[in-house]
């Protein structure tokens, strides 16, 4: 039976409505760690190196779509609550047309720049032309990417979670199937990687695209809508911590590359893009919930039912705090194997990685109480908040911690750096959550 957003959550409720997102985030986070394996065993470590110096503008540019996504479905499950079907799906509808119109633009404009920004980057030689195929590669598929993010949020909104699960499975085997033939089997190097992951856009965009085109029997639909800039500008703000998020995350990650080029070399580089693919997985679940609570938490709003509100985030809370411990003792224990996936080939680079597995997993323990803060106050509308979260915690914190800690822990220090800025980052999302609970009733 369809749980729906009106109803109450009971601990077994808000886990059977979450799990299949949590499951599609976990998912997703895997299909994408293919991608290193396949480019780490099969094309070598200075593509793998090359890949991850470039990921980040990529995900710059990217970020538009998870910012529309986020803010975009808080206004429509809002609206929703309030009882007006027709114009959450006009705003629905709006919203799809910007991200149509805003990808293309960002495509051309990345496209122009891939080069120059690689070589800023400090990618040269062949490193530089891995960094502009893979670039421009992805850069093609940048609006179906926009699309497939932001639909993930608005099939939540839709009471469809399960759907979007499906729709992420599909294009996370078709990701890993083409990375099989065009890595494995045509050996097309970092184009077949980019080529694998751009045609699984296309396809995770494009079926839930055709999918809302139609009649359907969710809540939302794609309709006729014009452009109301007061609800775009809302949906921006409201989703600007995301934007904040993917903007500061790629920037730290443009500081990690370059500090361990100087205290690790390319070895260092490869050692934090593994890091990055293995915390993509555990950071998926507390992405996930945070996303599959977003829409419950947006429409008791919007229905003023500040009960509901309150047992929301009471039960998220005892549960993000049980998932945590359960993350952090997985990774810690899988360390080995889980680096050995990539470079079990080089045991100096394998012992470096394990090493920085174990000390980077202990940020686990804090990340997922401050992802869900931050989601929590963009479902409520709250964009202000929600973007200094993120700020504090993806970009302040941990850049002080980068540039700090490595003078008193040398190598270690970068890996450490966000464990602090996530501690660091857990007092300002207590301090929001018990500051603001009067204001919004869920105290």
């Amino acid at each position: 039976m369809r749980i729906q957003l009106s109803e109450h959550f009971t601990y077994k409720k808000l886990i059977r409505f979450t799990i299949p997102t949590i499951i599609m985030m976990i998912f997703t986070s895997i299909y994408g760690v293919v991608d290193g394996i396949f480019v780490s065993n099969c094309v070598g470590s200075n593509a793998f190196a090359a890949v991850n110096l470039i990921l980040p503008v990529i995900m710059i540019l990217a970020g538009f779509g998870f910012m529309i996504g986020a803010g975009g479905s808080a206004i429509v499950s809002k609206t929703m609550g309030e009882g007006d079907k027709n114009k959450a799906n006009e705003y629905f509808s709006m919203l799809v047309c910007l991200m149509i119109i805003a990808g293309i633009i960002f495509s051309i404009i990345g496209i122009i720049f891939i080069r120059p920004v690689s070589t800023l980057l400090g990618a040269n030689g062949e490193m530089l032309e891995n960094c502009v195929t893979y670039g421009r590669t992805l850069l093609v598929a940048l609006t179906a990417f926009f699309l497939q993010n932001s639909f993930q949020s608005f099939l939540i909104v839709a009471e469809k979670p399960k759907m979007g699960l499906v729709i992420s499975i599909i294009a996370g085997v078709v990701n890993m199937v083409l990375d099989f033939l065009f890595i494995y089997v045509f050996k097309l190097g970092v184009f077949g990687a980019a080529l694998a992951t751009g045609m699984s856009s296309v396809v995770g965009g494009g079926i839930p695209f055709v999918y809302f085109m139609r009649k359907n029997s969710s809540s939302l639909r794609l309709t006729k809508a014009k452009f109301e800039f007061k609800a775009i500008l809302k949906s921006l703000s409201n989703g600007s911590s995301e934007m904040v998020n993917h903007v500061s995350m790629s920037l730290v990650n443009m500081l990690y590359n370059f500090q361990l080029m100087k205290y690790a070399g390319a070895n260092g580089v490869v050692a934090y893009g593994i890091i990055m693919y293995v915390g993509f997985i555990f950071a998926g679940t507390y992405i996930g919930y945070s996303i599959g609570t977003a829409p419950i938490i947006g429409y008791n709003y919007g229905a003023k039912n500040s009960n509901e509100l309150k047992n929301v985030l009471r039960k998220s809370l005892k549960l993000l705090i049980i998932t945590s411990l359960v993350m952090t003792g997985l990774a810690e224990l899988l360390a080995k194997i889980l680096g050995g996936i990539f470079v079990s080939y080089d045991e100096e680079l394998l012992n470096m990685t394990v090493n920085a597995i174990r000390l980077f997993s202990i940020s686990y323990i804090f990340s997922g109480i401050n992802i869900f803060a931050s989601s929590f106050f963009t479902a409520l509308n709250n964009g202000i908040v929600s973007a200094v979260i993120s700020f504090l915690r993806t970009l302040l914190f941990q850049t002080a911690m980068i540039l700090i800690l490595p003078q008193v822990f040398g190598l270690n220090g970068i890996w450490l750096a966000v464990v602090i800025a996530e501690l660091l980052a857990l007092v300002v999302s207590a301090v929001f959550l018990i500051s603001k609970r009067k204001k919004y009733q869920y105290a």
